[in-house]
């Protein structure tokens, strides 16, 4: 299929996507420019909350006993 001139996958306007959000620790609020792979993630109340290595690592054991048994 041809796209038409100044149609895109980006919402028709041909504007390259958004940059991600500058992601930010709910706990200890460091910030990270970029998505890492060590950090986690929960959702709360629709939310997502982001929280770096260092304080997933120190809350594992409260992060896992949130989740079904059948997933750990």
């Amino acid at each position: 299929m041809t796209s038409l001139p100044g149609d895109s996958d980006h919402g028709g306007h041909g504007d390259p996507p958004a940059d991600p959000p500058e992601l930010v620790c709910a706990r200890c609020g460091t910030r990270a420019e970029e998505p890492k792979p060590t950090w986690t993630f929960s959702v709360e109340n629709g939310v997502r909350h982001y929280f770096c290595d260092t304080c997933a690592r120190e809350n594992l054991r409260a992060i896992e006993g949130r989740l079904d048994s059948d997933r750990w």
